[in-house]
């Protein structure tokens, strides 16, 4: 429980190494009542594994979390990269800026194998950001305080679509238009295949 990690990280934290073939990994500290890695592991480490191949160190971070607005919108938005993304993006003018990618949407698999690992690393070779349906996301970012910004920046973009889904939808938007704008404005490369 995370509750439990303020109480006593040692007992419910782990810093692992991977050893030299990247076939095992042993605990280089915590965990010290015998707890074991989290079932997502397998994703972490192929994140990282293709982060390392495409990126030169950057996006060493791989952070995972539930939002929890995030996770309601996974149960009424279409669950495709394009319709997700222009959603939030809708949300407020920051969004497109802090993600112009986009994001990656996998949908519902069971968590903690090879299959969703799969799935994950192939959306993460063109998103920084990727929804896990019905669990919550994954982020990637130069250092935590990027990697946890990204995250809650799609949060709040998530928090905003809930209260403008429950106050009966859209009435107006920023207009593709006026994302191809931003996009000259602020030098950013949208990724105008998701408008279209």
């Amino acid at each position: 429980y995370m509750r439990n990690v303020s109480l006593a990280p040692e007992e419910n934290v782990a810093l692992i190494k991977i050893d030299e073939k990247g076939e095992k990994y042993g605990i280089v500290w915590g965990l010290v009542n015998g707890g074991r890695p989290t079932s997502e592991l397998p994703t972490h480490l192929a994140a990282h594994e293709l982060k390392k191949k495409m990126t030169d160190g950057k996006n060493r971070i791989i952070y995972h979390a539930h939002p929890t607005n995030l996770i309601a919108l996974t149960f009424v938005l279409p669950l495709n990269d394009k319709e997700f993304t222009r959603e939030l993006w809708e949300m407020a003018t920051e969004d497109p800026v802090i993600f112009p990618e986009g994001i990656g949407v996998v949908p519902w698999m069971v968590p903690g194998g090879k299959e969703i690992a799969d799935a994950s690393v192939k959306l993460m070779e063109k998103y920084r950001v990727i929804v896990w349906a019905h669990h919550g996301l994954f982020v990637c970012g130069d250092d935590f305080d990027e990697a946890f910004g990204l995250m809650d920046t799609v949060e709040k973009a998530s928090e905003i679509c809930v209260k403008v889904l429950s106050m009966g939808g859209k009435k107006q938007t920023i207009p593709r238009e006026g994302f191809i704008q931003l996009a000259k404005d602020f030098h950013i490369d949208l990724n105008t295949d998701l408008l279209d």
